[in-house]
């Protein structure tokens, strides 16, 4: 059995049928008048846009971030429901008896009202303040600081909305290293060595005489030397010059995001 201080547990848990197929959140928890412990819960279901779908507690178990509801999710489908914006917080006999009468439970009891959790997770998400209060009956009961009617409560609590950006990381393009071959000319200038001929003349002396009359006195002849120079010769061989690579850096702009929010405003008539 569900008990009060598991109420704040069950708000936005899932419900599950006996099965395990899943029903929808849980959003608010009705008590019974008489025993004070969790009778009916609304769970939305996704099926009938913003209205709320009762489901029976009594038998249910909680399991972990699960609650497991003693009827079949077919039957929540055809339950009855409600409106959680049209709605005071509480149920009529009428709407108790035919809840039971959908769910074949026991005997209705006398009625069944909301407590603090029912509205846990509507209230607490519109920023409402919320606080307990002892009544003379000794049972704890809700003020709300909402400015409805049924309210113990007479301020008006004003909201507004504000932004909240964050950043997110997206693809801003692709950069690619690629190799590719050009060809250039180069000109170099080396130095080459060639020899030429040179003619060379020596009067007679006494150190060349005999030199000279080893041969005819009067003849014809031919002497011959051979001249070499030098060519460029090229060579070409391929060396390493550079490593290139890819990096990446990391750089900080600001931009400046916009957009609209609602605020809320009071305003009195006959003041």
């Amino acid at each position: 059995m569900l008990t009060q201080e598991q109420i704040p547990s069950l708000i936005d848990s899932t419900a599950y049928d006996p099965s395990g197929d899943k029903i929808g959140a849980i959003k608010q928890v009705y008590l019974d008048d008489r025993t004070d412990q969790p009778q009916f819960a609304t769970v939305h279901t996704g099926l009938f846009g913003l209205k709320e779908t009762f489901v029976p507690l009594e038998g249910a178990e909680l399991r972990g971030d699960r609650v497991v509801v003693p009827v079949d999710k077919a039957q929540v489908k055809d339950a009855p429901n409600i409106d959680p914006d049209g709605s005071d917080g509480s149920l009529t006999p009428h709407q108790v008896a035919e809840l039971y009468r959908h769910y074949h439970l026991s005997s209705a009891p006398s009625g069944t009202r909301d407590t603090y959790a029912a509205q846990v997770g509507r209230d607490t998400a519109r920023g409402e303040d919320e606080q307990w209060s002892e009544q003379g009956t000794g049972r704890t009961e809700r003020t709300e600081r909402t400015g409805r009617s049924g309210r113990t409560d007479d301020a008006m609590t004003v909201s507004e909305e504000r932004l909240n950006v964050d950043t997110e990381t997206h693809e801003a393009g692709r950069a690619r290293l690629r190799k590719y071959v050009v060809t250039e000319d180069v000109q170099q200038t080396v130095p080459v060595t060639r020899e030429r001929v040179r003619v060379e003349r020596e009067p007679i002396t006494e150190a060349n005489r005999d030199q000279a009359l080893s041969g005819p006195a009067i003849s014809e002849s031919e002497h011959e030397v051979t001249l070499h120079e030098e060519k460029p010769v090229v060579q070409k061989e391929a060396v390493p010059v550079e490593r290139v690579r890819l990096g990446k850096e990391t750089v900080t702009e600001e931009e400046t995001v916009g957009g609209q929010v609602r605020k809320e405003r009071i305003d009195t008539d006959g003041v």
